[in-house]
């Protein structure tokens, strides 16, 4: 398989008050936040469009499980189903399966740290 990660899909993280830690974003750091958290936009190296999401998320959400981490990271991967059948034939732990929304496709797997990983083929069309 020849491209697994082709950059960073999102950072999402653990937080008593989401709205309060947006809120001090967009003052002090200025991101444009929204319900969600910040969109950043960028171009690959092809010039394609694509989006980075920075999500701030109560700390008592399930998203995470079954990582007890206070984080988890997205990665944008190019063919996620083939990704996830390699991984799995390499040991790698795979959480759940595949779910699908218009803006792409997701998958979870774990670290050797228990770290949970998402893993989405993006759909950036959707965001425009």
């Amino acid at each position: 398989m020849k491209n697994r990660v082709t950059g960073l899909g999102g950072f999402f993280f653990k937080t008593k008050d989401p709205d309060k830690i947006k809120a001090w974003y967009r003052t002090h750091l200025g991101l444009n936040t929204d319900q969600y958290g910040c969109s950043f936009w960028w171009k690959d190296k092809e010039g394609k469009d694509c989006v980075t999401q920075w999500s701030p998320m109560k700390d008592d959400t399930k998203y995470f499980k079954p990582s007890e981490s206070p984080f988890m990271m997205n990665f944008r991967v190019e063919n996620l189903v083939e990704l996830l059948e390699v991984l799995e034939k390499e040991g790698v732990t795979v959480v759940g399966k595949i779910e699908e929304y218009e803006y792409g496709k997701f998958g979870w797997i774990l670290d050797p740290d228990g770290n949970k990983l998402e893993l989405w083929e993006p759909n950036d069309k959707a965001f425009l």
